[in-house]
């Protein structure tokens, strides 16, 4: 059947409106986008499975609708440049439906749900950047939700938020994932969705698998919540996050012994940005184009602006950055906010979850929580999967793990609006967005078996036995918790601004991210492994073994507890001598 008046359904076998889908094989030599050989298979399919969804209000004669499990709110001058993502998510066996007219966000959202209505759509992609409601221009427009909490701490009146379009029930929870690719022109959008499909077809083996950077600013509440904030901090740290990923943390407090010189902290941030990882996140305060200082006396240092997003270099590990933070993800602004422009550089993060307003740290911190929570432990498939099971069980009370419980108690306690947690919650589901795609397939991780004591003692030589899945290079290190040290750092109590002695923080912020006490390399033979760690004279206390497999484009990650016991002076004499 063909267009039914303005906007219509277009549905199997009709070749005279398939013909308004272009084959997006990448062979036309004007089409800007050149594909990696990776990515050639995937494009020279045909666009014959791909549909068109844009009618708001079908008319009664019009068949059913087809049972999308992705709608795709994509304005027509962009269509051309989503050819390669659309080619290849269609190859992956993903039914796509496309909103062209995308002026009302009434009717998208109407459009959405009488696509939901089949069973069966789990995403939504929009594409463009924030248009008024009602305008012509190329765009999709944002909602404005409005405020209930964070208005009562200074926030806007009203939340720009895309929850909107996944709402399907008007509950204010969202139902489906979405995401949204930000974009002012086509070149934008094409270098996105060449980031986001060379994430998934040329992934890259490496330790930046196992590797998740946090960056703290000072939290500037109040001693009572600071403390509690950085305990509960430290809590996720060590017991949300397995034992054998890798966590570098740079804080911005020069008293901190993970603050790196000051003057250089924003090229530490950069360079972490660039060395990529799983994930990149930040806590602490935002504004829309730049984060907060490192301050020091008489002095302030920025840690990460706008301006660094042409500094962004990494092209082969791309992280997914994580704002716990005030307005970076303020989509609406009349300048392009930080976590647009990270997500729109060719260097920079591969996706972007970012707030739209004033944000709360008891409600971020459950958000942040859930998300590894969905990650670690369900190994959520996707980053929309991820993001929307972490939001829908934030708005529960209490949670799965010891640190949720432990926030909901503490913000009994010290929550200027204890009477109002739920609604603090439930307004950070339309805060945060996700500026990236929903279908991004996580790389997870394949298990590897040890076998270790549970007990040892500084000095002794400990058997190490595994078996992986993952053919490659074994690496068997033996690490302090992530809340020790391998060795003593010095306390900064007195600010001194002379330069030997900042370029001398970079040395203890190496050192405070070093939990190393011994590492052996070794090869896995039919799978299996097998080696002797000789555990230090100054170790002690809880510590982990942990593997990891350096697979050509999988890794392995395994890891056991160990607890050394040092003996008492009379216990190791006499050991001594029976030695002798």
């Amino acid at each position: 059947m063909p267009f039914q008046g303005e906007f219509g359904f277009i549905h199997p076998g009709q070749t005279d409106t398939l013909a308004k889908v272009r084959d997006f094989s990448g062979t036309d030599a004007n089409n800007a986008f050149c594909p990696p050989d990776s990515l050639k298979p995937y494009l020279v399919a045909t666009m014959t499975t791909l549909f068109l969804m844009a009618m708001m209000m079908a008319a009664p004669e019009t068949p059913s609708v087809e049972a999308y499990d992705t709608v795709v709110v994509c304005p027509q001058p962009y269509i051309e440049a989503m050819g390669p993502w659309f080619a290849y998510r269609t190859q992956q066996g993903h039914n796509i439906g496309v909103v062209t007219e995308t002026s009302s966000k009434k009717k998208i959202r109407e459009t959405i749900r009488q696509a939901a209505q089949q069973g069966q759509l789990k995403q939504v992609l929009l594409v463009g950047d924030v248009i008024p409601d009602g305008s012509p221009e190329v765009g999709v427009p944002v909602h404005y939700q409005q405020a209930v909490v964070n208005v009562l701490f200074g926030s806007e009146p009203e939340i720009p938020t895309d929850n909107y379009y996944a709402d399907l029930d008007d509950d204010e929870i969202p139902d489906v994932a979405i995401g949204r690719f930000s974009v002012s022109s086509a070149d934008e959008l094409k270098g996105i969705v060449a980031k986001t499909l060379e994430y998934e077809t040329n992934i890259k083996s490496g330790d930046w698998r196992r590797r998740l950077h946090f960056v703290a600013g000072l939290g500037g509440f109040g001693t009572v919540v600071d403390t509690m904030l950085e305990s509960a901090t430290k809590k996720f740290l060590t017991d949300e996050i397995p034992a054998h990923f890798e966590t570098v943390v740079a804080q911005g407090s020069w008293q901190s012994p993970y603050c790196p010189d000051p003057r250089e902290f924003r090229d530490e941030v950069v360079r972490q940005l660039n060395d990529g990882g799983l994930f990149w996140v930040y806590m602490g305060h935002g504004h829309v184009e730049h984060l907060d200082y490192v301050r020091v006396p008489n002095d302030a240092f920025p840690i990460l602006s706008t301006q660094d997003a042409a500094a962004l270099r990494n092209e082969s590990s791309p992280p997914i950055a994580i704002f716990l933070s005030c307005y970076t993800g303020a989509i609406d602004a009349r300048t392009a906010c930080l976590a647009e422009l990270l997500h729109r550089s060719e260097g920079g993060p591969v996706a972007v979850y970012a707030g739209s307003r004033v944000t709360m740290p008891y409600a971020m911190s459950v958000m942040g929580t859930e998300m590894l929570q969905q990650y670690f432990q369900e190994k959520q498939p996707t980053l929309g999967q991820l993001i929307l099971a972490a939001k829908r069980e934030s708005i529960r009370q209490g949670g799965k793990t010891g640190n949720r419980k432990m926030l909901d108690t503490m913000a009994q306690l010290i929550s200027p609006k204890p009477k109002l947690l739920r609604e603090e919650r439930l307004e950070h589901l339309a805060l945060f967005n996700l500026l990236g795609d929903p279908l991004l397939k996580l790389p997870h991780a394949s298990p590897v078996e040890i076998t270790a004591p549970k007990t040892a003692q500084p000095g002794e030589t400990i058997k190490i036995a595994g078996r992986t899945a993952t053919p490659g290079k074994v690496h068997v290190e033996l690490v302090c918790r992530r809340d020790g040290f391998i060795t003593a750092l010095p306390k900064r109590i007195e600010y001194d601004g002379g330069h030997d002695q900042l370029t001398s923080y970079n040395e203890t912020f190496r050192a405070a991210n070093d939990r190393a006490w011994q590492v052996v390399d070794l090869d896995a033979t039919d799978g299996q492994f097998q080696t002797q760690l000789q555990i230090p004279e100054m170790c002690q206390g809880p510590c982990h073994v942990r593997v990891w497999v350096e697979g050509a484009s999988q890794v392995g990650l395994g890891s056991q507890d160990i607890e050394i016991q040092s003996l008492p002076a009379q216990e190791k004499s006499l050991a001594k001598s029976s030695a002798e």
